[in-house]
């Protein structure tokens, strides 16, 4: 903001207005870690798509993508104590504030990732965030499907990849009186047949689409990455990002229109 008029316009300042100081905006930041302060600023934001008629609601998709941190460098004792919830005595006084008790190792893929997890249930059509869950790291993806879900998802299709297929997850889908359009999974002595596999792929067309979310965020936001320790913070870092992420669309699906984009003007818009 100091160093662009059009940030400063952007937030509403004039030329002569100063600009608050870092502390002012660490204060700002850190009073969004309480009562979840910064999903409400999602919701009102996500109020204002609805108003405008920029969610389709034909459909949503479920998924889920790392934010790492700093990884740290802790014994095998260490790990092992808080894996068990145990905050290692040495850690006690100033070196707690700078070590992360509730990131969290897991692999994917033959990769190691250390930190959290945005979970988010997105529109289909729209490609809007509606929904999103923060946990560490190494919680399932399909953990959180319950809290993803509400009733204005009733008589939507669902798609997902198979790591939310299972009995639990099919319960959580009928509850909601959503159509299952999860991948089906493979198992060790049960392979796919081939026709499951083409309706995977089938499939596959419209679960990619919240590819497109986490590649946005990753590649031109560059907001995968984050410096906060702690979940509470962490929940703050990545709820802002997907709002920053429902605001570019917005704005993406506007410009869109104007230049007749013939899947934009599919959408159901003002």
């Amino acid at each position: 903001m100091n160093d662009r008029l059009s940030f400063k316009r952007f937030v509403g300042l004039e030329f002569n207005h100063r600009v608050p100081d870092c502390n002012t905006i660490w204060n700002f930041k850190q009073s969004l870690t309480k009562d979840d302060n910064e999903r409400k600023l999602f919701n009102r934001f996500y109020k204002v798509l609805e108003e405008k008629k920029l969610i389709v609601s034909e459909g949503k998709m479920a998924d889920a993508s790392f934010h790492e941190v700093p990884r740290q460098r802790n014994s095998r004792e260490e790990n092992k104590e808080l894996k068990e919830g145990i905050v290692p005595k040495a850690w006690e006084g100033k070196k707690l504030s700078h070590k992360d008790i509730d990131a969290r190792w897991t692999n994917k893929n033959n990769e190691t990732f250390y930190g959290y997890k945005n979970h988010v249930k997105a529109d289909t059509g729209s490609k809007f965030i509606d929904a999103y869950e923060v946990t560490s790291a190494n919680v399932h993806d399909s953990n959180t499907l319950e809290k993803l879900l509400d009733e204005k998802d009733q008589g939507q299709e669902l798609h997902g990849d198979s790591a939310y297929s299972g009995k639990d997850q099919q319960a959580t889908i009928n509850k909601v009186e959503m159509i299952n359009r999860i991948h089906e999974k493979g198992y060790k002595n049960r392979a796919l047949t081939e026709e499951q596999k083409a309706n995977n792929r089938k499939k596959s067309s419209k679960r990619a689409r919240v590819e497109h979310i986490f590649g946005f965020i990753e590649n031109t936001m560059k907001g995968t990455y984050i410096r906060t320790i702690g979940i509470a913070r962490a929940k703050v870092n990545i709820g802002i990002t997907n709002l920053v992420y429902n605001i570019c669309r917005a704005i993406q699906l506007k410009i869109d229109m104007f230049t007749g984009d013939k899947c934009v003007q599919s959408l159901k818009m003002e």
